[in-house]
């Protein structure tokens, strides 16, 4: 269990933050540009002093002001990769593979398993200059995860790489994720990559962490303008693959059946797709004779007015939530109001193409 909970006056900024994050899997740490995010892993890998507070890493404690412990950076067993991956330009990657894991000394996570993992095997000679943007990324993760780390922080790491290069880096992030039973703390401003990676979110403003929680519960509130804007809120679903419907994939949702274009996935395989609410559409008797491929009934929850003049619906069944963005007139035509039955109507083609087409993935 990671707790933090930090103070630090930065020029003009204030830090004020807590949060808890798991033993193992992703906390994503999201917000604006500004809102302190860079300053709280700082803190956490001892490059910061904070002014005060508690850091705490399993049973370690690795700052705590009351009681005096300010344990130094090199001493904490954390591995930090940055937008940069930072590499030794003069030596091949084997050699700056082999100087994060000369500097931790033995331990669990074996240089063949992270090559193989990461997929770099075939660049063990090349020199960084010959690599490309995200073959740079994935030789700094296995330089981080060769020392040994007790905790990884990923600073953004996607920010400087072009699409064609995250879409390549992903993959392997994700399989990192599964492969190592690390806890992990993932900087962004980028609700895709949160989304595809992320298990807990925590949301900061200014200096403070306004939620946390599991990542498709904060993703889904809409009181959080910060976390999503117009474009881009909707709601993260867990599903299970239960076969081919028609040439598409069938997904078990809750009570819910979500069909989705082909997947390469088995029955029983877990998966994780994105919703936008601005692709369901609300009616108040089940249509007939549509191109849509998803009905589902659920209640309304809530409606809540949205700064544009849009309502945003939440609906529920069985504990899955959906989102779905309808102007106030549809609101008032409809007569929508909380305890409703209504039907939502989501296109199989929607779901694939939300926020760039990431969001159809293991879970």
């Amino acid at each position: 269990m990671l707790g933090v909970r930090v103070t630090k006056r930065l020029g003009e900024f204030g830090l004020d933050a807590a949060f808890r994050g798991p033993e193992s899997g992703v906390t994503v740490l999201f917000g604006a540009s500004g809102a302190g995010k860079s300053a709280v892993l700082s803190c956490i890998a001892g490059a910061i002093k904070p002014s005060s507070g508690r850091i705490i890493l399993g049973e370690r404690v690795l700052f705590d002001s009351n009681g005096r412990i300010n344990v130094p950076m090199e001493r904490r067993r954390i591995g930090w990769v940055f937008q940069d991956a930072r590499l030794f330009p003069h030596l091949t990657v084997e050699k700056n593979l082999r100087f994060g894991q000369r500097r931790a000394g033995a331990g669990p996570i074996g240089f063949d398993e992270v090559t193989a993992v990461l997929g770099i095997e075939d660049l063990l000679k090349r020199r960084p200059r010959d690599l490309s943007g995200g073959e740079r990324q994935r030789i700094g993760l296995g330089r981080a995860l060769l020392s040994q780390p007790s905790l990884l922080l990923m600073d953004e790491p996607l920010a400087a790489l072009d699409a064609p290069r995250k879409a390549e880096i992903l993959p392997f992030l994700e399989r990192l994720k599964h492969a190592f039973a690390l806890p992990i703390i993932y900087v962004t401003h980028s609700l895709a990559e949160a989304v595809r990676l992320g298990d807990r979110m925590v949301v900061m403003e200014q200096g403070k962490v306004i939620a946390e929680g599991p990542l498709a519960e904060i993703v889904s509130r809409p009181d959080l303008p910060l976390v999503t804007n117009r474009n881009e809120v909707g709601a993260v679903l867990e599903a299970e693959v239960a076969g081919v419907d028609g040439g598409l994939t069938l997904l078990k949702v809750g009570a819910w059946e979500v069909r989705v274009p082909k997947l390469a996935k088995a029955p029983g395989d877990r998966v994780r797709v994105y919703v936008l609410a601005r692709d369901v559409m609300l009616a108040r008797e089940r249509p007939r004779r549509i191109s849509a491929r998803n009905v589902l009934k659920g209640t309304i929850k809530l409606l809540t007015a949205q700064e544009d003049g849009a309502v945003l619906v939440v609906l529920e069944q069985a504990g899955v939530t959906l989102l779905s963005s309808v102007t106030a007139d549809a609101v008032s035509a409809l007569e929508l109001q909380p305890g409703q039955d209504v039907w939502a109507i989501v296109k199989s083609v929607a779901i694939e193409g939300a926020a760039g087409g990431l969001l159809a993935l293991e879970a």
